[in-house]
């Protein structure tokens, strides 16, 4: 094993160009960390904003005038190449899936607490894709109760949480409608929606009123009022997404849904290895196929961000390592 490894890194804010591959010596892993061959890596909308530094309020927090974490991406996909002291969960040579920081590199550490293993009937591209959508989806269909016989609506749902909800809100046994992009019907249809419809030619408001038990915005545009007059007695509206202001980003939205009379819930994602381990059992069992709309190189990071940065992905998109076939 060679002693530097190339990592994609940011010294200031901007577009997917101010993100550039840099040469740093391979890291050690630490008490309770392990080190792992990065097989390939998820990029989510996250990605883009801590690449864009938007909102500006996460400013505050992550470095005023540019990042202090400078490495892009957060899910991975890899192999264990060393555990750190009191790590017996995992050996050398394991397949693991979980997040953490600057995982758009030929290696990452990563905490042990953090990672799940891997069965060898999940492919690492797919397994990449599970910590932070699926977990973000699981939590919002239990935060809206979803069940057996659930009406449910989507909005928004073309990228990698919308097509994780659809597929485990179906799974579940759930009646899906989700509005979404034209390219992403078929997909969704694919995936278990019962009724799809083009964002551009429908408004919320023109849909049945009172009739979904469990409303998700991921679009983050609709007013709070629509939301809450789709929704059945007892129902609730779950708020994932959306940029809002340039400053305050979604918060403002979700303070107005706290004084909006109806049921609102703000998801704030939080990655669970026991959530991605039943993920990991979807997948593995077949129940759950994540769309992958495109595979690039890790050679190709740079690119890869662009892509996603763009906003027209179907799915997911998955960064893998140079030469991995198997995605």
């Amino acid at each position: 094993m060679t002693d530097t490894m190339t990592v994609w890194r940011q010294r200031r804010y901007g577009s997917a160009d101010a993100v550039r591959p840099e040469t740093v010596p391979v890291p050690a892993p630490r008490a309770g960390e392990v080190l792992l061959q990065t097989d390939a890596v998820a990029l989510n909308s996250g990605d883009i904003h801590l690449m864009r530094g938007e909102p500006g309020l996460v400013r505050v927090a992550l470095g005023l005038r540019g990042p202090r974490i400078r490495g892009r991406g957060m899910d991975v996909a890899g192999t264990v190449l060393a555990v750190g002291d009191g790590v017996t969960e995992f050996v050398v040579g394991d397949a693991v899936v979980g997040s953490g920081r600057e995982t758009l590199a030929d290696r990452v550490v990563v905490s042990a607490k953090r990672l799940t293993r891997l069965p060898e009937t999940v492919a690492p591209a797919i397994a990449a894709t599970l910590p932070i959508a699926g977990n973000t989806a699981v939590q919002t269909l239990d935060a809206c109760r979803v069940g057996s016989g659930a009406r449910v609506l989507i909005a928004g749902a073309g990228g990698g949480v919308g097509t994780f909800l659809v597929q485990l809100a179906a799974d579940r046994g759930a009646e899906v409608w989700a509005t979404c992009g034209e390219r992403a019907r078929p997909v969704l249809e694919r995936l278990g929606a019962a009724r799809t419809f083009d964002y551009r030619a429908l408004e919320l408001s023109d849909l049945p009123r009172g009739r979904f038990d469990a409303v998700v915005d991921i679009a983050g545009e609709p007013p709070l009022t629509v939301l809450r007059d789709l929704l059945a007695p007892g129902g609730t509206a779950a708020l994932v997404g959306g940029d809002g202001h340039p400053f305050f980003g979604p918060f403002g939205r979700i303070l107005r849904s706290a004084v909006t009379r109806g049921r609102f819930r703000p998801i704030t994602a939080v990655t669970r290895t026991e959530t991605t381990a039943q993920l990991v059992e979807l997948a593995a069992s077949g129940r759950l196929t994540p769309h992958l709309e495109r595979t690039f190189p890790l050679s190709q990071a740079g690119a890869a961000l662009a892509y996603v940065e763009a906003g027209r992905t179907v799915g997911k998109v998955v960064v893998v390592r140079d030469g991995l076939l198997d995605v």
